[in-house]
Parts: structure tokens; sequence; C-alpha cells
């Protein structure tokens, strides 16, 4: 297409809003426009690239069985109530009623609808198993929408929904879909890692995240170079510190004024920050129906907590976690801020790191202020309600597999596959019948892709200090012609000539024939992240062009036909992979 023709408007400054190179430079390159936090448009060059996306997608998983269909993004409230999610899922959720004040909601994701559709038809194992997917917009009220396409309130995603007989079809039907995302992302041009990840509001178990890797992700991820491990932090296991063999010390309580951090005490205890236990402090509230609950954890004084493992250890939605106003839990539990240990609280939810159990004399706080106890032990001195591991992997912690340091990456999250069982068949009702006539349930798998934000992880780990650099697979153009004087007729018509072979020859162009200095369309064309240029200029006149990738290397002058068939070729070798 002729750039005179574009709807094409590029931006010089940064925009205030935005905050990384994905974000800053969708907005100066004019592929999306703010239309509210967390909701963008995508303009034409942006519409281009991410057609391409969801084409690759879209292959993929036709190749791989997956039959495409399209549902509504508008749910009915009973499908959710039916899989007990609608009260579950919390306020990410929107809710909305029609005029005769039904419930929906703006799907976030689509596991009651595939499930419900499924159930109209299926009802012999002869029919299993069966893979559909669409590519849809979802809606997620997000708390902080930021990073642009990152974290959004409204993005597109691909998901798809697997159904089989039984265990051994999951795990084909998984494999299946993680191998085709492998292809996916290979074909988008993305350095990634898939790791094992928790399954969060969708359910099951059995999980990998696909994250590409980046410094500015959202998601840690920690993997080990000695053997196969590697997870989201949120998921990642951390191996117990060996059990202490030494004597159990009497307990003895002790003033340790104005020591409320782990560092404060243990420094004027003098002891180091292993021997003492750490207090969190929590409550819980599913609902504004319900009453406050209150859960004290406890885990190692230098480790972290890991809060996902705590939401998964009281089985209740993410959301409904949060930090505790002390003084209102003290009242009811007897814990002091800054000074609470696990020895005499009451009428709250103690969950004990796993790790604390095996160890001996440990320092924690008294209830009281300006006192903690030491010698404190498990078992003679306190127990709790619940005994997990709730540590948060850290960099250079053993590796749970093999024990070898630990290390640690950043990534964005493009996609995910999740091993559902029946979490969903059973309370909806989706059953067949074998080949002896028994009912069972189908067992479910679910997979997504989070399309824009693939697209703007693209540009995250391709870009420079001049604009985007677009593989070519995903490029809204293979090559954009500058011509650096439209009134020279002679560079017209070498660029016409240019534009109409390249194009008969299959590749996708764009003539920047607008009456500007060649330095704008030379800067718009590296921001645009076009991956081929050719410059038609001075020496137009003798057949010479000037051909550059956008990827890197040199300005080289090559005859027209030279050009033409480097560019030629370069698509080419790309499209057969």
């Amino acid at each position: 297409m002729k750039a005179s023709q574009m709807y094409l408007y590029t931006l010089r400054e940064v925009p205030a809003e935005a905050e990384i190179a994905s974000h800053v430079l969708l907005l100066r390159a004019g592929f999306i426009r703010k239309l509210a936090a967390g909701i963008y448009g995508f303009m034409p060059l942006g519409t281009r690239t991410l057609h391409k996306i969801e084409n690759i997608v879209r292959e993929e998983m036709d190749n791989a069985g997956a039959q495409e269909i399209q549902m509504s993004a508008l749910q009915p409230a009973e499908l959710w109530q039916e899989s007990g999610r609608w009260a579950a899922y919390g306020p990410e959720m929107w809710r909305i009623k029609d005029r005769n004040q039904r419930e929906f909601c703006l799907g976030p994701t689509h596991e009651e609808v595939f499930t419900d559709i499924v159930r109209q038809n299926i009802s012999s194992y002869r029919q299993l198993p069966v893979n559909l997917y669409q590519i849809q917009t979802k809606y997620r009220d997000e708390a902080r929408p930021r990073f642009g396409l990152i974290r959004s309130r409204e993005f597109i995603m691909k998901d798809n929904y697997s159904f089989d007989r039984d265990e051994e079809g999951l795990d084909k039907s998984y494999w299946n879909m993680y191998n085709a995302y492998s292809r996916i992302f290979d074909r988008c041009g993305l350095t990634y890692r898939p790791v094992e990840a928790d399954s969060g509001a969708i359910g099951g178990s059995g999980s990998h995240e696909f994250c590409a890797l980046c410094d500015v992700g959202e998601e840690e991820i920690l993997y080990c170079e000695s053997c196969d491990m590697a997870a989201t932090a949120e998921k990642a296991d951390v191996k117990d510190a060996p059990a202490e063999q030494e004597a159990e010390k009497p307990l003895e309580k002790v003033l340790t004024p104005g020591t409320k951090s782990i560092e404060a005490v243990c420094d004027f205890l003098g002891i180091p920050q292993e021997k003492s236990i750490k207090a969190l402090l929590y409550q819980v509230q599913v609902s504004d129906d319900d009453p406050v609950k209150y859960v004290a954890a406890f885990i190692r004084g230098d480790r972290q907590v890991n809060e996902t493992k705590i939401v998964n250890a009281l089985d209740i939605p993410e959301y409904a976690l949060t930090m505790a106003d002390e003084a209102k839990m003290g009242a009811v539990t007897g814990c002091v801020g800054g000074f609470t240990g696990p020895v005499g609280l009451h009428d709250c939810t103690i969950i004990v790191d796993s790790e604390l159990v095996g160890l001996k004399n440990m320092c924690a706080g008294a209830c009281e202020a300006d006192h903690h106890l030491i010698n404190v032990n498990y078992g003679r001195d306190y127990k709790g309600d619940i005994v997990k591991d709730i540590k948060l992997l850290q960099e250079g912690d053993p590796c749970p597999v093999c024990g070898k340091p630990v290390k640690k990456a950043m990534g964005i999250e493009v996609g995910q596959v999740f091993k559902l069982h029946t979490k969903y068949s059973v309370p909806m009702g989706l059953y067949y019948k074998d080949e002896n006539q028994q009912e069972r349930p189908v067992v479910m798998g679910c997979y997504g892709i989070g399309v824009t934000r693939t697209m703007a992880a693209i540009v995250e780990q391709h870009h420079d200090d001049n604009g985007i650099i677009w593989p070519i697979s995903v490029a809204p153009y293979h090559v954009v012609i500058d011509v650096v004087n439209i009134k020279d007729e002679t560079q017209m018509n070498l660029a016409e000539k240019l534009y109409e072979d390249l194009q008969a020859a299959g590749l996708e162009v764009m003539m920047d024939e607008r009456d500007e200095r060649a330095g704008v369309k030379f800067k718009d064309a590296d921001l645009l992240g076009i991956p081929i240029r050719i410059t038609v200029g001075k020496k137009a006149a003798d057949g010479i062009v000037e051909y550059k990738l956008r990827r890197g290397g040199d300005i080289v002058e090559y005859t027209v036909e030279e050009a033409e068939q480097n560019a030629i070729d370069l698509v080419n070798a790309e499209r057969r992979g």
C-alpha cells in the first residue's frame, strides 16, 4: 500500500503513560491507541500484525486437530453458578444485568460455555475426543492495568478446550497442545521457556506457562541448569532445610524493646535470621456477606512467603486473601503487631511452613509488646492447623529436584496449558457412556494464548533505540520502499516498478511516496519496524537502489533486480520456516 493513502500517524514524543518499551513503541508507531485505562484500539498497521499472529495460531491449531468456533463474550450467570465460579472468580469479572435483571458477565474465560456446548451433543465414547478453539476478545477488570497490552482490561485470547474419555487421552491432548504452542511461539520469533505453573482461577492440576523471557516481565521464573526443573515462582517447590538434631532447650521469654523486624530482633539477640520465625497476618473474606476470618502464617525468618501457596492451602480464591488489620486481628486472636509468634495464638487458622517442623530452638514473637520467645520448638510449644511448604523459591536456593543452586529470569506469560480433569464436567453434568454403557465424566483440558500480549512480548524482545524490529512472520509489511524525491520522475518510475514486481512475487509492500524529507521517512521506517527497506534515490537513473535490513547490517547498493531477488528470497525463506 502507498503511504500517502494510509491512515498512518506516528508520534515523536514518548507518551506520558507509557512505562515499558512495547507500550512506548506501539503507541509511538501508531499501532495502538488508548481509549481508557487498560483499553486499546488497534490502528491499521497494528491490526495487520495482530491478524498475522492470529493466523499463525489458527494454522497451528488446525494442524493439531483443533476446530475453530466462535462463542459469545456475553455469558449467562447460570453457567458460572453451575460450576461454582460465579462467586469465586472475584472482582476481576465484569458483571452486568439486562433490562430484565438477568445476570451476565463479559467472559474472562470460557470453560463453562464450552462445557455447555459439548454436553448438548456428546453422549457416547465414539464421539470423543473433541478439541474446540476460538480467538476472541476477553474482559478482566484489572485493579491496576499497566504496561499497555501486557496487563489490560480488554484483550484478545485464543482459548481452546479438549474433551477426552480418560486421563490417558487428556495426556495426549495436553502434550499435543504443548507442542503446538512451541511451534506458534517459534514462528512468532519469541525466545521463551515453558515452565511449571499454578492453575490459579482456572483450576485443575497440572499446568505449564509459556514465558517470553524479558527483563520487564511480570512473571518470575526459577530454573536449574543442572536438571530440567523450571517453574514460576508461584508454583516452585522449596526444599526444606535438613531437620536439626540438637536437644530442645527450655522455652524462655526475653525483653526485646522496639525490635519489630526479623533483622532487628536477630541483631539484638545476636542470632542468625535462620534461627527465627517470621509471622505474616492475613484476613480472609470471600464475599461481603461472609464474616472475616483470620490467618497467621509462619516461616523461617530469612525466607519469603509465597502467597499463592497460602491461597492454595486454604482453598480460597486469590482475591479473598488480604493483609490483616493488626489491631482488629489482635483483639480477636491475641497477636501483637511486630511481636507475633505461634505460641498462644487463638481463634485463627495457623499455617506453619513445613520446614519449621524440623528446626530446633527458634526465636519467635511472644504475642506481647517488646518481648520474644527463645527456644521455641514445633510440637512441644505450638502446632499448625495446616503444615505445608509456603516458601518462595529464590535465586541461589537449592533446586528442589537436584539440589544445585537455582537461577532466576523474568518473563511475560504468553500462553498456558492446563489439565482440568473433571473440574467442570462433573458439576456441569458432562458425561458420556463407555463401551459397557456405563456413564463416565468427560476429562477436560484447557489451553490459552494471549494474542495481544504476544504482540507486546515480540516488541519487548525485538526493538532498539530507533523503534520496533518485527520478525518477518508478523511484520505488517515485508518491505518499505522509500522514495527520496517524489518530484523526480525517474525515481518514482523505478519505485513503482519495484512496488509492482515485489507485490507480484507475493510480498507485502509499503511504498512511502509522501511529500516528506528522506530523513523523516527513514525514521518512520525504523520506528514501524518493517524488516526490509529499499531506498530509491539519486542513482535511480542507473538502476541502483539502497538495501537495508531493519534487524541490523550496513546499507548495501544493489541493482533493482538484485534488491528484488534478495527481498523475495529472504521472505520466502521465512515462510518455509
